[in-house]
Formats: C-alpha cells, sequence, structure tokens
C-alpha cells in the first residue's frame, strides 16, 4: 500500500496478471507469485489481477481475495498494485474491495456492473457507492463495454471525478478513440487513465495517459515496458518499433478467447504449471494452437525470457 497515498504515481506498464490454475483447476498460488517475481524482474512497473483476464467470473469471492493476497505479499511493495474488485453485485463488490483494501493494494478497479445494463445515473450511484465506502482507498473505474454490454459515458466519469477525492481514474478498454480524448478533455490531466486495449496503449500515451493495464505484459513484460519507458523519455521511434513488434503477439492473445492462447505460452515457457482455464472457458483448440505457434514465431523477439523462473514440472505443454 504504498502507493495508496500517491494515486498519481500508479503509471506506465501495469501487467494485467492471468489467475493460473492446477491441472485439476485450483488456483496455483504458487505459480501466481512466480508470476509476480518474473513481471518485476522483467521491468513491469506495476501489477493487476481480477481484470477481465484473470477469469474472475469463474472464481468464488473467496479464492479472488485469496489470489489478491498473494499477489499484494510477493509484491511486498516493490511496484504498485491495483487489483480489480468489482463484481455484479454491490454487496461481492464491498466485501472484495475491502478484502483487497485490508491485503494492502494501492487502488481498487471496478468494473461497471455487467449483463444488467445499468443507466449513466445508476452507474454513477454505483461508484458513489463505493468512493464513500472506501474514502481512502484510490478508486478506478474499469470500462470494458465489449464485456459489460453498459460504457460508463465521458460526461459520467467527469462527475464522479469531481465529486469524490478518492475516484482517481479509468481503465478503458474500448476501441472508440474519441472517447479517450472526451474523458482527458472534460476532467483535465490530472484524471489518470490507463488503456486496457493492446493496440491503443501507445496511441493514449499522445493524449495524456497514465500507462496501460496490458495482457501482453503476460508474454512479454520487458518489451511493453520499455515501450512505455521510450515514450516517456522522448524516443518515439523506439517505442513505435515496439508497438509495431507486439502486434503478432498481441494477435495471438486473442486467437481464442483471452486468456486461454497467453496460458498455454506461458506454460510452454515454464511460467506456470498449466494452460487450464475455467468453464465456460476452454484450453485451445487444435486449431486455435497452430495459428499460435505461427504468432509466437512471428513475435519470437519481443518475448520474455522466462530464465531463472521456470517452475519443476512445468513447460511440457506441446
Amino acid at each position: 500500500m504504498k502507493f495508496r497515498s500517491t494515486p498519481s504515481q500508479i503509471r506506465g506498464s501495469i501487467a494485467a496478471l492471468m489467475t493460473p490454475f492446477t491441472a485439476d483447476g485450483a488456483v496455483d498460488h504458487a505459480g501466481l507469485a512466480n508470476l509476480v517475481n518474473w513481471q518485476i524482474a522483467s521491468g513491469s512497473h506495476g501489477l493487476s489481477i481480477g481484470g477481465s483476464t484473470g477469469e474472475p467470473s469463474s472464481q468464488t469471492i473467496a479464492e479472488r481475495a485469496e489470489a489478491i493476497r498473494t499477489v499484494a505479499k510477493a509484491n511486498n511493495d516493490r511496484v504498485h498494485f491495483m487489483a480489480g474488485t468489482g463484481s455484479t453485485k454491490l454487496d461481492e463488490t464491498l466485501e472484495l474491495t475491502a478484502a483487497g483494501r485490508d491485503a494492502g493494494i494501492d487502488a481498487a478497479l471496478i468494473i461497471t456492473p455487467y449483463y444488467a445494463r445499468p443507466t449513466q445515473e445508476a452507474l454513477y450511484v454505483w461508484y458513489k457507492t463505493v468512493c464513500e465506502e472506501f474514502p481512502d482507498l484510490p478508486i478506478v473505474a474499469y470500462n470494458v463495454p465489449s464485456r459489460t454490454a453498459v460504457d460508463i459515458a465521458p460526461e459520467t466519469v467527469a462527475r464522479l471525478y469531481r465529486d469524490f477525492d478518492n475516484f482517481v481514474g479509468v481503465k478503458e478498454t474500448t476501441k472508440d478513440f474519441e472517447h479517450f480524448s472526451r474523458v482527458l478533455q472534460l476532467c483535465g490531466p490530472e484524471l489518470m487513465v490507463w488503456s486496457g486495449l493492446e493496440l491503443l496503449c501507445l496511441p493514449l500515451m499522445a493524449l495524456g495517459g497514465a500507462g496501460f493495464v496490458s495482457a501482453t505484459s503476460n508474454i512479454a513484460p520487458a518489451a511493453v515496458a520499455e515501450m512505455y519507458e521510450s515514450w516517456e523519455s522522448g524516443d518515439f521511434d523506439r517505442a513505435r518499433t515496439i508497438h509495431y513488434g507486439l502486434h503478432p503477439l498481441v494477435d495471438l492473445l486473442f486467437v481464442e478467447t483471452n486468456p486461454a492462447p497467453g496460458k498455454w505460452v506461458m506454460a510452454q515457457q515454464g511460467l506456470i504449471e498449466s494452460p487450464f482455464v475455467r468453464p465456460p472457458l476452454i484450453e485451445l483448440t487444435p486449431g486455435g494452437l497452430a495459428r499460435v505457434r505461427i504468432l509466437m514465431d512471428s513475435g519470437s523477439d519481443y518475448l520474455t525470457s522466462s530464465a531463472g523462473f521456470t517452475l519443476t514440472g512445468a513447460g511440457t505443454h506441446k
């Protein structure tokens, strides 16, 4: 919780961690701690778990809380930690956010309620409730309309930002780049905005973004972190080179539903024990695996080595 009092420091390349499972489907806490250590050693500036890439909807609140505690303990305040603590139910959201607060997270990432399709006023009340319940915890909205069927409007973000000191930003996972611009125009440059859409991570920086919560960091953390650092240092050519070089790995992650392709790569590298994903997802189909192999080879220059972080018995998935 070292960064909780200064959320403006929660910048850079934040790894949207996948939740590793054992071959029989249990949460693999040893594997998760290994991923945390590898991410930090590879240069990631921050960590997140509990977003879409972490398969939160297939886990119980107790499992999600325990995973947050595992990440917080393994991290030990080395980098900032923004945990996804939202659910489609308010009581679960408050329970998990409290667990995250107690575990020492630096900020809570709260997804817009999915399936119910609340109005903008209802979304305001939702986030208002969370902000008021946790006045000393930075709250970040997680806007991902492709999964939730609702879009938090720029005007609603601005209203929350005006009304609550602890509403500090939004993770935007939308292809509507005009939306990014309007959020920042209405709120000003002090609002923290992170991209959750891989190919808009670098473009958002030109508008004043704080960084990105990146699924690609699961397999290429060093390159994604370098892309951010290159932009910040003014080496725009290098940042663009990495951006385009990462395209095959971005495509790889979405050959089939994320995180199944990325988990296969991490298991292949020995970073996790198993590529298991929980229902309703399934592991890669033969056709998907063939495509992943091609893209993995194409983007091999940008994959981060797992040397020193290979788990015993892992890395045998063909």
